[in-house]
């Protein structure tokens, strides 16, 4: 007799190893470059294959004040605590599906007290109407997953946590940048509010000459209308940088989590727009797919799609669950010591709906058609991935490139402000001639100022998209 009872044991586990639908074999290979030796087709000479630095990328540009304000960033960001209170979420999803594979037991414990006249409980012939009951009962279930749909399940709930910390080091690749970006931009108007008022300083040195020769009848009137127009357009264009100014000492505190006006007192000092190094390491494609966040979260969606193919595969086939109940109890509080008044049932049960038109193969399907979706958005993910990377790059290097003319450019503007002055002081120069050597001088300096920013924010947009900036996150057990 027990040969029979254990003989089905076997089975059940055997079959209990059965897990339907396909395997994850990791994420279809897309095509990374044309380039020899798996490089970027646009690194150029600034760039070198060197793997770069993930984490605090920032620190490359030598600004503490840009340090304080990323370490405060990645402390105080709402959006990085939404994104981390998804994770939060997931992992407790996750752990849910794991504790659905195994069984479930509940306790109770019961007292009944029944009266209804005219009922005799005891059938001895008395009239007693009113019964005592207690009642100790302990009960389990558990389905046998035969065919792995909850391990697929379970599965699928290990990659979508997984994708959801990925989606938290993207928010902090996000918002690393941000910060640097609104930073930049900040102390780029902070330099152009300065070089504007010293250029209106200038334009109003040459109107009040202008004037002077006015009077003296060397000057027309139409010289001063057209200096003063000047002045005014100067001095008019200081308005919008001024409020400029103030949206990015906002924004960095929202940035950080502060109020707005928060960090004023920090950031209104004028400073020094940072400047990237010499030259940037970029690594190759390869490591480009497997560092930036998106990627990866994109990857673990497709992971968690497939695992959802065996689930609804899983509902196809039979379902087995046992069932057991053990009780003690009686009329009196002492028949619960007594083992005479154990009772115990156990009852499985075998369920298949196998007659369901089609649902389940629809089921079927429409998971596949899920799949197929996050492998396309997969493979766009990684496309866009090496777009911008490449873009970045290209904007870079001609960046550099562009720089470079305008140092000599205000270097020249330089030289010519230095010699209008001699000649000025060696008197076969006006006054006039040596102040508008000077203005071009300090128009040559904005435009340098400029493009010295655009060229941080060049490499902080190259940052992003090498998909820098972020620190690891604990991963699925």
């Amino acid at each position: 007799m027990r040969k029979l009872l254990l003989s089905p044991l076997p089975l059940i586990a055997l079959l209990g190893a059965c897990t339907v639908g396909p395997n994850y074999a990791g994420p279809p290979k897309v095509a990374t470059t044309d380039a020899p030796g798996g490089h970027f087709v646009r690194g150029g000479k600034v760039a070198t294959a060197q793997a770069p630095q993930v984490a605090n990328w920032w620190t490359s540009l030598g600004d503490t004040t840009l340090n304080e304000l990323e370490t405060r960033a990645l402390a105080g960001s709402p959006n990085l605590a939404v994104a981390q209170a998804r994770v939060k979420q997931a992992r407790a999803s996750f752990k849910l599906e794991r504790a659905n594979q195994l069984p479930k037991a509940s306790a109770s414990a019961s007292y009944i007290h029944a009266q209804i006249p005219g009922v005799d409980f005891t059938g001895s012939g008395n009239e007693i109407d009113s019964l005592d009951l207690v009642n100790l009962g302990f009960d389990a279930s558990w389905e046998i997953d035969l065919f792995g749909g909850q391990r697929r399940t379970v599965e699928a709930a290990r990659a979508t946590l997984e994708s959801a910390e990925a989606n938290v080091a993207d928010a902090q690749v996000q918002l690393s940048a941000e910060v640097a970006q609104s930073y930049v931009n900040l102390r780029d108007r902070q330099a152009r509010l300065a070089l504007i008022r010293q250029t209106g300083a200038l334009q109003r040195q040459t109107l009040d000459l202008t004037r002077q020769r006015l009077s003296r009848g060397t000057a027309s009137q139409l010289d001063v209308e057209r200096l003063q127009s000047q002045v005014e357009t100067t001095e008019a264009q200081a308005v919008p940088i001024a409020a400029e100014i103030e949206s990015y000492m906002n924004a960095l505190a929202v940035l950080t989590g502060e109020a707005p006006g928060a960090l004023d007192t920090m950031l209104q000092a004028r400073g020094a727009v940072p400047l990237p190094p010499a030259s940037v390491a970029i690594g190759d494609p390869s490591e480009l797919l497997q560092r930036r966040p998106d990627i990866r979260a994109a990857e673990r969606k497709l992971a968690s799609q497939t695992a959802k193919i065996g689930q609804a595969e899983a509902a196809r086939f039979p379902r087995l669950s046992f069932m057991g109940l053990i009780g003690i109890g009686g009329s009196k509080i002492s028949d619960l010591t007594d083992p005479g008044n154990l009772s115990a049932i156990i009852a499985p049960q075998l369920s298949w709906s196998f007659l369901d038109f089609g649902r389940n193969a629809a089921r079927v399907r429409q998971a596949e058609g899920v799949r197929d979706e996050a492998e396309a958005q997969y493979r766009q993910t990684v496309l866009a991935a090496l777009q911008d990377a490449e873009d970045s790059l290209s904007r870079f290097g001609h960046r550099r490139e562009s720089l470079a003319s305008l140092v000599r450019i205000k270097a020249s503007a330089d030289r010519a402000s230095v010699l209008m002055q001699q000649r000025y002081r060696a008197g076969t120069a006006t006054l006039i001639d040596a102040l508008d050597a000077e203005r071009q001088r300090v128009v040559a300096e904005q435009n340098l100022a400029q493009t010295s920013a655009a060229l941080t924010n060049d490499y902080v947009a190259l940052q992003k998209a090498l998909g820098l900036g972020w620190s690891a996150e604990p991963a699925a057990r």
